[in-house]
């Protein structure tokens, strides 16, 4: 099955009987990182990288103006 990176629109063949939810795939086209979020149906989502949120970089910056 093709599915469409959601970085560059690219078709990733996936051999659905192949992967599982939480297994992470790469797109030759861009080259980022996707999570398989679901297997029924297909699904993926871009890889957040670790450590990063935004809400406790929001949260930091405004303690640091009191």
């Amino acid at each position: 099955m093709a599915v469409v990176c959601p970085e560059c629109d690219n078709p990733i063949t996936v051999d659905e009987d192949e992967v599982e939810e939480g297994e992470t795939l790469q797109c030759d086209e861009c080259g980022i990182d996707l999570e398989v979020v679901s297997v029924d149906p297909l699904e993926l989502a871009a890889v957040e990288e670790a450590g990063y949120d935004d809400e406790d970089s929001m949260h930091l910056a405004g303690e640091d103006d009191e």
